[in-house]
């Protein structure tokens, strides 16, 4: 008989494959179950509740291709196409970097800072928005609120673009630039960014090869965006308006630091749930006569 062989691999036995992933991986069980559903569909339950289902020769190929690339070390979010960050499934691609859980936290301060402020018409900023994450988690928990995102990578805009038309969100507003620079004539309530943090002699960025490395490096202390955003942002925020960043676990000092010398006040930090240090924020309070003075300075190092 022509076609493809008979297979008599069964779910259960699919996932027992889950073992050759464990030194790519520190999630190699659910990495196979979700790369086993992508072929087969249903959930993960139906997995577990019907491990003797037996793999068609076409799905069972289609797995080991993505198990291959998964050994490969790719992303599972890439290999899938998307990855779920707040109450969505984003689209995700190597155009954009992958959401992490953590970034959350953003979103959560600020909805406890502006809690009782969620039906004005406010304007907030998403400076590096990437897929959109944060800009459309905010955007959907709060309708009234003008969101404008922006991103150096126009690539990035596109996916982010994509996510924006997928879930009918139409209070965000994406820009092509580079942190706030363009941005001169706006006056924000608040700005939040998850900008490139990490050292370029970090050996951690060799494990990250899949995703752009832009949305990623940040110079030879990892501070390089954070330095300009913490200049360029109070240029744009309104007297009262917050700044709110992401950065590594062992950069809080160093962007307390940066703020404060900025001139900013009401500095404060938060933690992610494994107990890092993962946010910083601070108000702007100065008089914008006071902004313009530092206008002059050099965003660029």
């Amino acid at each position: 008989m022509g076609g493809m062989a008979v297979t008599s691999t069964c779910v259960g036995r699919a996932l027992a494959k889950s073992a050759v992933l464990r030194p790519v991986s520190e999630t190699a069980r659910l990495d196979t179950e979700l790369l086993l559903l992508r072929v087969i569909g249903g959930t993960r339950a139906d997995l577990h509740s019907r491990p003797e289902r037996v793999l068609s020769a076409r799905q069972e190929f289609a797995f080991e291709q993505l198990l291959a690339r998964r050994l490969q070390g790719e992303p599972v979010a890439y290999i899938l196409g998307w990855k779920g960050f707040w109450d969505m499934e984003l689209a995700v691609d190597p155009r954009v970097l992958i959401p992490r859980p953590e970034t959350e936290l953003l979103v959560e301060i600020v909805l406890e800072l502006y809690a009782e402020r969620c039906d004005e018409p406010l304007q907030v900023a998403d400076f590096g928005t990437g897929s959109g994450a944060i800009a459309l988690a905010l955007a959907r928990e709060n309708p009234a609120w003008r969101i404008i995102a922006t991103d150096v990578s126009r690539e990035a805009l596109a996916v982010a673009q994509h996510n924006a038309a997928a879930m009918k969100v139409s209070n965000v507003h994406f820009v092509q630039a580079s942190w706030c620079k363009g941005l001169s004539n706006a006056a924000f309530d608040l700005i939040v960014s998850n900008p490139p943090y990490i050292k370029i002699s970090d050996p951690h960025l060799r494990q990250l090869r899949f995703e752009p490395r832009d949305a990623l490096a940040a110079g030879s202390d990892g501070l390089q965006d954070i330095r300009q955003l913490v200049r360029q942002s109070r240029r744009v925020l309104k007297r009262g308006g917050w700044l709110l960043m992401e950065h590594g676990y062992d950069q809080q000092q160093a962007v307390a630091d940066l703020v404060q010398a900025g001139r900013y006040d009401s500095v404060q930090n938060w933690r992610d749930l494994a107990g890092h240090a993962r946010v910083t924020g601070a108000r702007w309070e100065q008089a914008a006569s006071e902004a313009e003075a530092g206008a002059k300075e050099p965003d660029d190092e």
